[in-house]
């Protein structure tokens, strides 16, 4: 009997589009002998699926149940696509864990932990990993941004402390520029990173839950025609090159992918997630974790999964399978 999967879709943040994009490749190419999925659109308090007809169905919060056609849905999983809030967070998957629904990434506390990126970069250092120096901004309090400038050093990059896709991140040059900078970046979020510049080559490591066990996939190179990878350049056609596998020496990939294991395992992460660095004649240094990354074809965790011979059907069908044996 197939398995029904509810792909969550959508959510509360600039990556919507990106989220539903990411959704219809994961419906795309779910096993079909295996799973009858069914598309969850996220918007604010309205959690919609959309009927073959058109017709418009409230999920049932109370259970996360459909009725459709006089005939409750009940989910066996939860398929989590959706970048930003509330599916990279940890608010739908602690939602999920009370009401007992496996779903397909991190649990609600590592989530929240990685989601905010001040914290993670702690954790990371405290493993001792190199992260840039960084200083935190809070809507509402007084920022000091001559602090800052002297904490991070020029150029800095400023972007909100929780969200993804590079979405109101700013490369900043001069120390008068911040305040804006900041301003921009607090659009998008209540809490404010500035964080100091790494020169280096920016690489990405996919990491995956392979038969319980942490497995790093090639390493991609990112070479941004823009400043940096932002948001223009992760999702326009031609704006930049992803390398996969990457042309690094041996050693720098090494000790990448054992890097990424080792998180992977000690944020207690699962399904599959990214791990984004700069590294340079100095190290290593870390970047930040997706634990919702890109699921087109083209993103960049499928295309290192596909350099391994794995393919999305495969890639999809190991994260649902490891939501049951949570």
């Amino acid at each position: 009997m197939k398995k029904k999967i509810a792909i969550a879709a959508g959510g509360d943040s600039g990556e919507f589009e990106i989220s539903i994009k990411s959704a219809a490749v994961v419906k795309q190419h779910l096993d079909p002998d295996l799973y009858e999925s069914y598309l969850i659109i996220f918007r604010n308090n309205e959690w919609v699926y959309t009927s073959e007809d058109g017709e418009k169905i409230l999920i049932n919060r109370d259970d996360f149940s459909l009725l459709l056609q006089g005939k409750k849905i009940v989910f066996d999983a939860v398929f989590i696509a959706i970048h930003g809030t509330p599916g990279e967070d940890g608010k739908l998957q602690g939602y999920l864990e009370m009401l007992g629904i496996p779903f397909t990434a991190c649990g609600q506390a590592t989530s929240a932990l990685t989601f905010n990126k001040y914290f993670c970069n702690h954790f990371v250092s405290d493993l001792g990993i190199m992260v840039a120096p960084s200083v935190l901004f809070i809507k509402g309090k007084d920022a000091d941004f001559e602090s800052a400038v002297k904490a991070t050093g020029m150029p800095c990059f400023v972007k909100p402390n929780n969200g993804g896709s590079s979405v109101g991140m700013s490369k900043v040059e001069q120390p008068g520029l911040l305040p804006e900078a900041v301003e921009k970046a607090f659009v998008e979020d209540d809490q404010v990173l500035v964080e100091g510049y790494i020169p280096g080559k920016e690489i990405s490591c996919g990491v995956i839950n392979y038969h319980g066990m942490a497995r790093s996939l090639p390493l991609t190179e990112i070479i941004s025609k823009n400043e940096f990878f932002d948001y223009e350049a992760k999702y326009t056609d031609g704006m930049a090159e992803e390398i996969t596998p990457a042309q690094v020496p041996a050693a720098i990939e090494q000790h990448c992918r054992l890097t990424s294991e080792m998180l992977f395992e000690k944020l207690n992460c699962k399904g599959f997630v990214r791990f984004d660095y700069i590294f340079n004649d100095a190290g290593l240094y870390f970047l930040e974790v997706n634990t919702i990354p890109g699921l087109s074809p083209n993103s960049i965790v499928p295309r290192q999964a596909r350099e391994e011979g794995i393919s999305l059907r495969e890639l999809f069908s190991m994260a649902i399978e490891q939501a049951f044996s949570k």
